[in-house]
C-alpha cells in the first residue's frame, strides 16, 4: 500500500492502491468503457501480453493491466507507438475512471 499521507486512485472493486496523485499526466484519455486517466507509474498491477490494436491515436503495441488483487482489468500500458506524435505515452499507463476511486485527503 502506499503511504497514507498521498492522495491515491485505489481500485473501486477490493480497494487496492494503484497510484499516487503525483503520477497523473492526463486526465483528458477515453479507454474501452469510457473516460480514463494516463499514469506516469501504477502499483499492485498484473499486465498481459502485449499486442498492437487501432486506437483513437493510431496504432500502438499495448498490455492490458488488471488489479492484483480482484483481477479485474483496469486499463492498459503503451508497450509501444508507432507514430512520433504518440511516443510520449510509451511505458505509461491508463486507469478507467469507472474502476478506480479517490482515498486519502481529497477534500
Amino acid at each position: 500500500y502506499l503511504p497514507r499521507s498521498h492522495r491515491t486512485y485505489s481500485c473501486v472493486h477490493c480497494r487496492a492502491h494503484l497510484a499516487r496523485h503525483e503520477e497523473l499526466i492526463s486526465k483528458s484519455f477515453q479507454g474501452s468503457h469510457g473516460r480514463a486517466y494516463l499514469f506516469n507509474s501504477v502499483v499492485n498491477v498484473g499486465c498481459g501480453p502485449a499486442e498492437q490494436r487501432l486506437l483513437l491515436t493510431g496504432l500502438h503495441s499495448v498490455a492490458d493491466i488488471f488489479c492484483q488483487s480482484c483481477k479485474t482489468t483496469l486499463g492498459w500500458k503503451y508497450e509501444q507507438a508507432f507514430e512520433s506524435s504518440q511516443k510520449y505515452k510509451e511505458g505509461k499507463f491508463i486507469i478507467e475512471m469507472s474502476h478506480m476511486v479517490k482515498e486519502n485527503g481529497w477534500d
